[in-house]
């Protein structure tokens, strides 16, 4: 165990602070969190690798520098509410900052309601509209897109007049079942 506080500590001094992450709200709550906690046993010692590592069959967690970039570009405040699509590492560093989160699985229904953050751990060719309809106005959205080798982090905002997106900077995540890019016939 203590093999895996030290890899903590130094995930987010070697992976996350080194990668622009000056947020030490995120620093914290991720030195806070067991990320070993979400991966099967066995699988512990990928944690704190600088890997997306698999959790379930075709689900990851993000890796830690995108997680944490992510995260601070979200800008998860006191009085936020929270929605978890497939992102339960996400979901735990929210927490660890005062936001109540719910959770939802990528292709499941997403819960009644308006949320001020939405994230999404795995890649998805391009963001669901009902992911976008669940953010309430000022809310904000994070997710991997990705519809080739490199994809981008987003962010999405909704205002009273629309939605913005934004390129973040690139990410590798598997892309979740399901949300594959369809690509038609072309000559």
């Amino acid at each position: 165990m203590a093999d895996l506080a030290s890899a903590r500590l130094n995930m987010v001094e070697s992976q996350v602070r080194t990668a622009d992450v000056t947020d030490v709200r995120i620093h914290d709550a991720m030195r806070a969190v067991r990320r070993e906690a979400f991966l099967p046993e066995g699988k512990a010692h990928l944690a704190y690798a600088d890997i997306e590592a698999e959790y379930a069959p075709g689900r990851w967690l993000l890796k830690p520098r995108d997680v944490a970039k992510l995260l601070q570009a979200l800008r998860p405040m006191p009085g936020d509410r929270a929605l978890a699509i497939g992102a339960p590492y996400a979901a735990a560093v929210i927490e660890e900052l005062g936001v109540p989160v719910v959770r939802a699985e990528p292709g499941g229904p997403l819960p009644e309601g308006r949320f001020d953050i939405v994230v999404c751990e795995g890649g998805v060719s391009r963001v669901p509209e009902a992911w976008l309809a669940a953010l309430a106005t000022n809310g904000r959205l994070g997710v991997v897109e990705r519809d080739g080798p490199v994809g981008k982090a987003c962010l999405y905002v909704r205002a009273d007049d629309g939605i913005g997106r934004r390129d973040l900077f690139d990410s590798f995540p598997p892309v979740l079942a399901g949300f594959e890019a369809s690509h038609g016939f072309a000559f």
